[in-house]
């Protein structure tokens, strides 16, 4: 059986989460990471040497890196549907899923991290993170004209990734802009019950 190691309220463990219950797998998963203290023992650092979460373990295959792992579930278990066969098709998929790690992430945490703060930061400070991050909302909500999803009209692997950012998002205490593409994605990604049970209800 499939085993996650990372706790449920790891952005990065969500993604992993969901990708599992969309394609109905069975799996255990187990708390990992902050707060529990145990992703830095010497057990933990032979499967993963980053000491974070999550980690996959497929019958032996160990595998870390959350979209990895999401890119590796979907080719195995969802060939045709979730992950194409084609292979400029799936290559822009991946290049989408990049970006959400790369450079949206980067931002978005930028963001989150200074308004949750004990001490926020000025004012000017956190309006130079939030454009920053509406510029790459405007590059996603352009990608979804015409679309109910990333890459098309139904659901694929290059979603997944993206599941936490766009919740925490649309919780942050600022101004959300007027990406009616990005907000029309999001409510259909919460009308899906794995979407709202492992990542719009844990936060």
């Amino acid at each position: 059986m499939l085993k996650i190691l990372g706790r449920k309220t790891s952005g990065n463990t969500q993604k992993v989460i969901w990708c599992c219950e969309e394609l109905g797998l069975a799996y255990e998963r187990e708390d990992y990471g902050r707060g529990f203290g145990n992703n830095h023992t010497p057990a933990y650092l032979a499967l993963n040497p980053n000491g974070r979460v999550p980690t996959l373990v497929d019958d032996g295959f160990v595998l870390w890196e959350s979209n990895a792992i999401v890119r590796y579930l979907c080719a195995r278990h969802s060939m045709g549907t979730l992950c194409p066969h084609d292979l400029q098709r799936r290559a822009d998929m991946e290049r989408w899923m990049d970006w959400q790690q790369t450079t949206l992430r980067p931002h978005f945490h930028a963001l989150s991290d200074a308004l949750n703060r004990a001490n926020p930061p000025a004012d000017d400070v956190v309006n130079r993170l939030l454009t920053a991050m509406m510029g790459m909302w405007e590059i996603l909500d352009a990608q979804l004209a015409g679309r109910s999803f990333i890459a098309g009209q139904s659901l694929t692997m290059v979603d997944i990734p993206f599941c936490y950012i766009v919740n925490r998002w649309y919780r942050l205490p600022v101004e959300h802009g007027d990406f009616a593409n990005l907000r029309a994605w999001f409510e259909r990604l919460c009308e899906r019950p794995a979407f709202r049970r492992h990542v719009y209800d844990v936060g």
